[in-house]
């Protein structure tokens, strides 16, 4: 699921202008962080990879973003277990569910 659209009625009090502006908002702040997750792994800065990641996937998990959320779970726990390798796949991975996030429509 890429985004549980339930979830975010439910936190926009069923304001779809706000579900946009949420999404919206939330697309760019990850954007905004897809580099700094980016020179954090070629830095091998993994405890602020998983720092970043952290932030990121409460930010996807509070709105739904269920997707992107499960891949920056999966980022941080590489994260912290020093899998460079890894993390950098992860970071690819989320480039994706950033991409069908944009997709979705409300």
């Amino acid at each position: 699921m890429v985004l549980d659209r339930a979830q975010l009625r439910e936190v926009t009090l069923e304001d779809e202008a706000l579900m946009r502006e949420i999404l919206a908002a939330l697309i760019a702040d990850t954007e905004q962080q897809m580099p700094l997750l980016d020179m954090a792994i070629r830095r091998t800065d993994l405890q602020q990879c998983a720092r970043l990641a952290h932030y990121c996937k409460g930010a996807c998990a509070n709105v739904g973003a269920k997707a992107a959320a499960t891949v920056l779970a999966e980022l941080e726990r590489s994260a912290k277990s020093g899998a460079p390798e890894e993390c950098s796949r992860q970071l690819a991975a989320l480039a994706t569910e950033v991409d069908r996030l944009r997709s979705e429509r409300i």
